[in-house]
């Protein structure tokens, strides 16, 4: 039997972070040590109001399907969080509880995309935002970020690439992997375009100096994800949101139902304990990563490694490796092969990017200098 995959599925692009990563993984199987800087994955355990809120779900049979929508307890409090941060007052019914900001992200380019239709994309941008569109037949558009103006949109730039085919323009905000951050009148200068923008908001929370600004705040147009995973190191629970314009919520509605039918109840029950009581524990852990930030800075510095722009939140370095490689992938696999070292290549993430590297500071202190050191001495072998 002959199967024939789509063209959307053979347009779909590998996730080379998770190239570097699986390879790690074979190797640590084979008793190696590696140093994980490659993927944003924190090393906290999630906060303790968050296990127990979840253990005391299961015990109680809290393991059936939800409101597709997610439970009405849980679009509450997110919605209390937005009045809470940003002074924002968002409706719940304009909340809908997502398996993680990826399931919400899939529900936005069912909801915008007919086949050929276009969305803007920054470059360099987080890896995966191109083939959520190619994976709905539709056609990633790339705008460049200049790296000496602080990777800040250029709107000029957005508004040329955008042609009649145009549904949406991606702003990540702190970014991955630039980790920078857009200001306000660049958000608002956006929603000004007449596209709709599509706000990942997945990273606030973990910013190093000014806050950065929500969407919400300035239009009630455009769409929102964001979610608990960075936050409050819970990766793995899958469970995010998304807030869309209130018209559209019952065709987003119709499509969890058949997508996904709901977020994981348990997962939900805990989203609501660390909306009511993980502040704490998110501000502890976002003093540390500023703490390995400067670690990692420093050490990335003294090696030679040329940083574009410091990061202002989210987790990540980006970090200029062109004069030793150029090509960053086969730089990113001789240094785990090698040095035993896992970094993420910089053309994962856009034309942009490549020639770099990504630098996660979500590992442990003791591991960061540990990869600095081994870093150190791969480069004195070269």
């Amino acid at each position: 039997m002959t199967v024939r995959e789509s063209r959307s599925a053979a347009e779909v692009t590998p996730f080379l972070v998770m190239e570097i990563l699986e390879r790690a993984q074979e190797l640590e199987r084979a008793g190696v040590d590696i140093v994980h800087l490659e993927v944003g994955e924190p090393d906290f355990d999630c906060p303790p109001c968050v296990q127990a809120a979840a253990q005391a779900a299961i015990s109680a049979g809290r393991t059936h399907y939800t409101h597709s929508l997610g439970t009405l307890a849980l679009r509450e409090e997110i919605a209390r969080y937005y009045d809470r941060r940003y002074g924002v007052v968002v409706s719940p019914a304009r909340i809908v509880v997502t398996t993680g900001s990826s399931g919400g992200l899939t529900l936005l380019m069912a909801l915008l995309l007919e086949a050929g239709d276009e969305i803007l994309l920054p470059d360099p941008g987080y890896a995966c935002y191109p083939n959520f569109v190619r994976a709905f037949h539709g056609v990633p558009v790339f705008f460049p970020l200049d790296r000496s103006a602080g990777f800040r949109y250029d709107i000029g730039t957005v508004r040329r690439a955008a042609t009649v085919r145009t549904r949406a323009v991606m702003v990540n905000s702190p970014a991955n992997p630039t980790a920078a951050i857009q200001s306000r009148e660049t958000l608002a200068a956006l929603a000004g375009l007449g596209i709709p923008v599509i706000s990942d908001e997945i990273y606030h929370g973990l910013e190093y100096g000014e806050p950065a600004a929500t969407l919400l705040a300035i239009t009630d147009s455009g769409f929102v994800l964001d979610g608990f995973s960075k936050r409050y190191a819970i990766t793995g629970w899958r469970i995010g949101w998304l807030v869309a314009p209130e018209p559209l919520v019952p065709v987003l509605q119709c499509l969890q139902q058949n997508l996904f039918i709901c977020a994981g109840s348990v997962a939900q029950e805990a989203a609501l304990a660390a909306l009511r009581a993980g502040d704490e524990a998110v501000e502890a852990m976002r003093q540390e990563y500023d703490r390995r930030r400067g670690s990692l800075l420093a050490g990335l510095r003294a090696l030679g490694f040329g940083l574009p722009v410091e990061p202002a939140g989210a987790y990540y370095v980006l970090a200029d490796a062109r004069h030793l490689d150029a090509d960053s992938r086969r730089l990113a696999h001789r240094l785990l092969e090698e040095a035993h070292v896992g970094v993420a290549p910089g053309v994962d993430f856009g034309a942009l990017a490549e020639g770099h590297l990504r630098f996660s500071f979500a590992s442990a202190p003791g591991r960061i200098e540990l990869g600095m050191g081994r870093l150190s001495e791969w480069l004195l072998r070269q």
